[in-house]
């Protein structure tokens, strides 16, 4: 079977541009693992491929979910496993291109999940929290697991009740559970990570001026078109950087001004815990530059070349 790649790196690097040129290069489509341009409707500040980005490559898992849908990663993994299934089926190369790391490493290495969330046991162990503070639902984490009380620390809300959660549905320690973890896809081994890491300086005044463009562009606009529609502004969908400024602007609790420095602060921070994530991925296969660069499609043929 064919080798799989897998263009990641910080938002505005140019992931989507050289993306493009491997599916051209090696008659492939486009498997997209940005976890905002799956949303439907959610466009300006998503860096979404225009048409004429796409060049004629089919890209897929593109603007398909409901943004009041809380859609997970192990979602995508299953529809992403899939679509790549259907896309070498047709004797085509998959080329996933995005910036989530978690989606792509739900694909590659999947989680145990356990019964599906339980929302209203969630929301009774969050208030507990507001009323008697996160470092309470650690010490009853610590009773009943101990093991996992070790691993997460109590400030991580998410996580402790997240390992409660799994206790009570399962009977079992989050511990034992993890370890239940199934099987990595046929596919997963035929993956190559390629990751493109541009100078820090250059790409946070791409951050900048890009962000500047999406609030000119009309993002106010398309923000308060989707709370019209009934878009709550607590989804994950509106929850990422530049809308969740806008919401807070709709709401008289910051100015423009302030909504465009916070998002543009926001995103470069985002950028920097994603080149982060994936220098800790051993097996990442580094691109110097933005993926709209010359010599940086000469450096990933080099590399695929090495690869053999």
């Amino acid at each position: 079977m064919n080798r799989i790649f897998a263009i990641a790196g910080p938002t505005a690097s140019g992931k989507t541009a050289l993306g493009v040129k491997v599916a051209q290069h090696f008659g492939g489509e486009v498997v997209n693992f940005d976890s905002v341009q799956i949303y439907r409707g959610i466009e300006i500040a998503t860096a979404k491929p225009s048409d004429e980005e796409k060049q004629g490559i089919p890209h897929h898992l593109i603007g398909y979910v409901d943004p009041n849908v809380n859609y997970t990663a192990s979602d995508w993994a299953k529809d992403a496993t899939a679509k790549i299934l259907e896309i070498e089926g047709r004797g085509k190369t998959v080329v996933l291109v995005g910036g989530t790391g978690f989606y792509l490493r739900s694909l590659l290495e999947p989680i145990f999940e356990g019964d599906k969330p339980d929302q209203s046991f969630r929301d009774r162990l969050h208030r507990i929290a507001g009323l008697r503070g996160k470092d309470h639902l650690h010490r009853m984490l610590r009773r009943l697991d101990p093991a996992a009380a070790e691993l997460i620390p109590p400030g991580n809300l998410v996580r402790v009740v997240r390992a409660l959660e799994v206790y009570f549905q399962t009977g079992k320690p989050f511990t034992e559970v993890r370890r239940e973890r199934p099987e990595p896809p046929e596919f997963a081994r035929r993956v190559g990570l390629f990751v493109l890491g541009p100078p820090r300086e250059v790409l946070y005044k791409r951050i900048n001026r890009r962000t500047v463009e999406h609030f000119e562009g009309g993002l106010v606009e398309e923000v308060k078109h989707l709370l019209e529609r009934g878009v709550k502004d607590d989804t994950n969908a509106l929850g990422a950087h530049g809308y969740r400024r806008v919401c807070e602007l709709l709401r008289g609790d910051r100015t423009l001004e302030s909504a465009i420095e916070l998002s543009q602060q926001n995103v470069r921070n985002y950028a920097k815990r994603q080149l982060t994530w994936y220098r800790k991925h051993e097996k990442a296969i580094w691109l110097d530059g933005f993926g709209d660069e010359d010599r940086v499609w000469r450096e990933f043929l080099e590399k695929t070349a090495e690869l053999g």
